[in-house]
């Protein structure tokens, strides 16, 4: 089948006019010369790759962390409804046999791919290897130290399917842990409140991510300039950014775009249960108890806690922000394959590549969304 008359997002990272085919689930030929009389036309519609979110906790009520299949397969309902055409749902700190159990309702559903869920592509392990100081909404009872040996039969009894996991590079055994996580999956600074050394020495030892930017981290000082500008220095780095409008300003977001530049830029929803839930809404998080009030989720002590947008908002808001239409896309769908590895699956408009993509009007609203070449 073949769509012609489309503003398509290719791999490139430019929008070009044109005709692409879809054969068999995958993208065939892309800008073809030659196109059928029968092509659809699109009327001139917008066309990118389904998104993808590294960095989500759950929606409409449910949690990854709960362990639940059934729940699961709801939040992944969700996203494709959304145009998330795949993602890495992200655990809490809470102890071993928890994640463990979570980790198989992941496995399940990566093997199983139901018919109308968006595509399970790995596991972001947000804890326990945290700091005290900057836990955020974690719960700090379950923190504890890099344990590579824990984390490894995780890893193994799942599969293989964390893609990316987190640690807080100035505890000790970090750098240990860093250097021998790095060879299985991304590893990422996260909850940290570490200091240009010991974050330097993280990205030396093979780290190449940063969780949700500026959040849970110091921010940047001119005598102590922390976490934030070695992830900069360093172009292997790629860094997370929640673009809700709340938990980072508008003016920051363009600030990390400019500092990270289109290629290095990952956005998130870091959502949560509340996701899809009217507000007022309280929810469990992590074992505590969380509230959504206007929008934003809180502890009850006033700690911002996850979000309660999805993905594409996020993308959009992103592009009202001021942040070029083409990084913004390229942060939502390629640069977040690649945080995975997935990028020769997904996260862009590349012949082989399933043929997950989103059809819209210019300004992103009117979304068709397709999984595998058909429409949900």
């Amino acid at each position: 089948m073949f769509y012609k008359n489309a503003r398509i997002f290719c791999s490139d990272f430019q929008f070009h006019m044109g005709a692409f085919e879809v054969k068999d689930g995958l993208f065939g030929a892309i800008l073809p010369k030659e196109v059928p009389e029968d092509a659809i036309d699109l009327g001139g519609a917008t066309v990118i790759p389904g998104l993808i979110d590294v960095h989500t906790h759950g929606n409409s009520d449910f949690d990854f962390s709960d362990g639940d299949y059934e729940g699961l397969k709801t939040m992944a309902r969700f996203y494709l409804q959304e145009g998330i055409t795949s993602f890495a749902p992200a655990s809490m700190t809470l102890p071993y046999e928890q994640l463990s159990a979570a980790f198989a309702t992941a496995r399940r559903l990566a093997d199983e791919q139901p018919a109308g869920c968006a595509r399970l592509m790995g596991i972001q392990m947000e804890g326990p290897y945290f700091s005290e100081k900057k836990k955020g909404a974690q719960n700090g009872e379950y923190l504890k130290k890099p344990d590579f040996e824990g984390f490894k039969k995780l890893y193994d009894d799942c599969g293989g399917l964390i893609r990316i996991a987190d640690v807080a590079p100035e505890l000790p055994g970090a750098a240990e842990f860093v250097e021998k996580a790095s060879k299985l999956c991304t590893v990422s600074v996260a909850h940290t409140d570490s200091d240009y050394d010991h974050a330097k020495e993280a990205f030396s030892k093979g780290a190449t991510h940063l969780t949700h930017l500026f959040n849970a981290m110091p921010g940047i000082h001119h005598r102590n300039p922390g976490v934030i500008p070695a992830a900069v220095e360093n172009p292997k780095v790629r860094a997370e950014l929640i673009c809700d409008g709340l938990h980072v300003h508008p003016a920051t977001v363009r600030l990390a775009f400019s500092m990270f530049g289109g290629s290095r830029m990952v956005l998130i929803s870091d959502s949560g249960r509340c996701a899809g839930l009217p507000d007022g809404s309280a929810f469990e998080l992590g074992g505590q108890t969380a509230y959504l009030h206007d929008g934003i989720a809180r502890l009850a002590d006033g700690t911002i806690a996850c979000s309660a947008i999805h993905l594409y908002t996020g993308m959009v808001n992103a592009i009202l922000y001021g942040i070029d239409e083409r990084d913004a896309v390229r942060a939502a769908t390629y640069n977040p394959a690649c945080a995975l590895g997935v990028q020769d699956k997904v996260g862009s408009i590349t012949p082989g590549h399933y043929a997950d993509f989103i059809v819209c009007r210019s300004d992103y609203t009117g979304k068709r969304v397709f999984l595998g070449g058909r429409e949900i």
